[in-house]
């Protein structure tokens, strides 16, 4: 552990069985007390494969989307217990590696919420991100930092993560389950007043990755841009949306509960 404070990875998982076991292989395990896979109606062998690697493996009947993972993530990393969780995808795309650097990040205090930036290393598009998919992160950055007031690098990542206050806080039950869920997340937390900090995270595009297609990234940035606009009017007090208020639903786990 971490000076007291069991640290939990969650892996959202869609037919991730190609690259599951190298993205766990890389996992620091002096740093990290457990791994816990939440696999989404995958078609493929991820279920088997991570059992058979150890990993605490929960499973959708049906295929509930990128969102709903992560909300059953972060339940079920609260209720083993953590005070830390970081937030992966297994599908090889962020380096493991970084988990220490963006843990010791939030023990010193400073931070809340520590995101894995692709931007700030600058290479994005030598790692294979597609031009477009660069272009409209950087466009809707852009957007966003004005209509947030910050200078974060990107909002975008899929490499995040969280103290135990910040998840238990955030109305994440009032999120899509889709994939804006992300910027959703990341908005509530600025909204709410958590500190944001970034690490530089080199990334790999590659086939056996997962990536959405030019539609799904239009809605995707469609929906981000909604997002950014619903956060600036509820600054101004002329509305007041669920996902941003103290009183929408949250996950409530019990508190404090060890691994079984």
């Amino acid at each position: 552990m971490v000076e007291r404070q069991r640290v939990v990875v969650v892996l959202p998982a869609y037919n991730a069985e190609r690259t599951l076991e190298r993205t766990c292989s890389e996992i620091p395990r002096d740093v990290v007390d457990e791994v816990i896979l939440v696999d989404d109606a995958s078609h493929d062998r991820t279920v088997e494969v991570a059992r058979l690697l150890g990993i605490t493996t929960l499973v959708h009947p049906r295929n509930r989307g990128y969102g709903a993972n992560q909300k059953t993530c972060y339940q079920a990393a609260l209720e083993r217990g953590a005070g830390i969780v970081v937030m992966l995808h297994p599908d090889y795309q962020y380096p493991p590696r970084l988990i220490p650097s963006m843990v010791a990040l939030l023990k010193s205090g400073m931070f809340d919420v520590v995101i894995g930036s692709r931007i700030l290393v600058r290479s994005a598009l030598k790692g294979g991100m597609p031009l477009y998919k660069y272009a409209g992160n950087r466009c809707l950055t852009l957007v966003e930092n004005f209509l947030l007031g910050r200078k974060l690098s990107e909002y975008h990542t899929g490499f995040r993560a969280f103290t135990r206050p910040v998840l238990e806080s955030l109305p994440l039950l009032e999120n899509s389950d889709g994939f804006v869920f992300d910027n959703e997340m990341l908005c509530q937390a600025i909204y709410f007043g958590f500190s944001v900090g970034e690490v530089s995270s080199p990334c790999k595009y590659f086939p056996e990755a997962s990536s959405i297609g030019f539609l799904s990234s239009v809605r995707y940035g469609l929906g981000v841009l909604r997002t950014g606009f619903l956060y600036r009017l509820n600054r101004w007090g002329i509305l007041k949306s669920r996902i941003f208020s103290p009183q929408g639903r949250g996950l409530r786990p019990g508190r404090g509960q060890s691994a079984g």
